[in-house]
């Protein structure tokens, strides 16, 4: 088969063997593989973080010197099974997968490691188990963004935003498009997204944000609906003067339940939820300087250097800090389903395709946020340009 490889940041298309499904694995065609950030990194920062890795627990991260296929986010159709599968779909069956297989025991990531070439070629291997249909008729182009959809729907179901809530959406690459996508499909009704480019911007409004704004012009906890709003530290101290003077008016009512039970129903007083999507140092110490008290974060963007902000400015405005990574099958069939039952979509990420000797052509155009935000790769196709 043919393949992109990449070794020491140069890819190179290849003739490799058709690689052989282990035990409870599955050949798969593929029909199209998107370009991921993290593809993106990997190929000029794969030491850095192969050795993160390796602090979390996975040794097997792909080294710079090393030839891996990349791709990771990936349809394809069903060609052949391994030993000990049950077989569930007929040859040519649309599928998607979780990219991860399992090799004596231990888990691979598809398209990060050696161990578990990825789907820049134009075949792969997947796990049986993580393997799933494709519903609908949903055409390939869209499932292939089942893998980083679902990292935005478990981003979203992480923050636990109330449909009266605002979201702020801090960062308009990929993932903060996804994000904006799976927050409108969940029913949130004001989004306000802050990029420096205009073109993600413009994509911005077409994946649902409400407001958008450039953050050089404008400030995004300004651009948010103000009423009812929590903006200082007064804020809540006024609230709790109000509340007990409420509560002192009812004779006799133990009013200290009132509040044991607010926080068992998490029914207090909130702030808006804020996703930060860029990834780059100082982001989360800016947000926790600017963000309304009782904010919830969930940092989404991957950041790859040491970061530093100020605990004590979060501990007054009692911010609650989350960071969401990947996502599990369920969310990840959850994902598929949505997209192909048209509760959210996708096509607005979709920027371009190319073939497997376009690769280098598209890594070159993602570095220029006014082109590109998803380029998907189509190993049947001879477009080098996306």
């Amino acid at each position: 088969m043919r393949a992109a490889v990449v070794t020491n940041t140069k890819f190179s298309v290849e003739e490799l063997p058709t690689p052989a499904p282990g035990r409870g694995q599955v050949l798969i065609n593929v029909s199209r593989c998107g370009i991921c950030g993290s593809d993106l990194h990997t190929r000029t920062h794969a030491d850095e973080m192969a050795e993160l890795a390796t602090r979390t627990g996975y040794d097997q991260f792909m080294r710079s010197d090393q030839s891996v296929v990349l791709g990771h986010e990936f349809s394809g159709e069903i060609v052949d099974y391994g030993p000990g599968c049950r077989k569930r779909w007929r040859a040519g069956t649309p599928v998607v997968a979780l990219p991860i297989v399992r090799h004596d025991g231990a888990p691979q990531l598809t398209g990060l490691s050696t161990a578990a070439p990825g789907a820049y070629a134009e075949q792969v291997v997947v796990q049986e188990s993580m393997t799933m249909p494709i519903p609908n008729g949903l055409s390939a182009e869209h499932a292939a963004l089942t893998e980083p959809m679902a990292v935005a729907w478990h981003a979203v179901r992480k923050g636990r935003v109330g449909k009266g809530q605002t979201a702020f959406v801090i960062g308009c690459g990929p993932i903060g498009l996804a994000v904006i996508s799976m927050l409108k499909a969940a029913g949130v009704r004001t989004i306000v997204a802050s990029d420096f480019s205009p073109r993600r911007r413009e994509l911005a409004v077409g994946c649902g944000a409400d407001i958008v704004v450039d953050p050089a012009t404008e400030s995004p906890w300004e651009a948010a609906p103000k009423r009812g709003r929590i903006n200082g530290v007064t804020d809540i101290l006024s609230l709790g003067f109000d509340t007990m003077e409420r509560l002192r008016r009812v004779p006799n009512l133990p009013w200290w339940y009132v509040f044991r039970l607010a926080h068992s129903l998490n029914a207090g007083p909130a702030g808006p939820v804020i996703f930060e999507c860029v990834g780059v140092p100082g982001i989360i110490d800016q947000i926790i300087a600017a963000a309304p008290p009782l904010s919830r974060v969930v940092v989404v963007g991957v950041c790859m250097e040491t970061d530093r902000f100020q605990p004590a400015m979060a501990i007054n405005k009692e911010i609650e800090l989350r960071f969401a990574f990947g996502y599990d099958p369920g969310e990840f069939r959850d994902t598929l389903h949505m997209i192909a039952d048209g509760k959210v979509d996708p096509a607005r990420l979709i920027t371009g395709t190319v073939g497997l000797d376009g690769i280098d052509n598209a890594f070159s155009a993602l570095a220029d946020p006014e082109q590109h935000a998803k380029i998907l790769i189509d190993p049947a196709s001879t477009a080098t340009t996306p």
